[in-house]
């Protein structure tokens, strides 16, 4: 429970996180807040699906093992 509970703090997390690769960061800083903030926006909505598919697998997996005691 300790785990999964861990794991949803940590996916979450990424909500609060500033995320840019190197070249936007460069491109950001010449430009707008606005313009800063919605690059980074559009950054972490991109990085949770990984997220989810993973997930959304493992979840699978877990539930088969189970039915067949694997």
């Amino acid at each position: 429970m300790k785990k999964i509970l861990s794991l949803i703090l940590f996916i979450l997390s990424f909500q609060f996180m500033n995320a840019q690769c190197a070249m936007c960061k460069a491109v950001v800083e010449s430009g707008e807040v606005s313009q800063a903030e919605g690059l980074n926006s559009g950054i972490l909505y991109l990085m949770v699906f990984p997220y989810i598919l993973v997930g959304t697998l493992l979840y699978f997996i877990i539930k088969y093992r189970r039915k067949f005691k694997i």
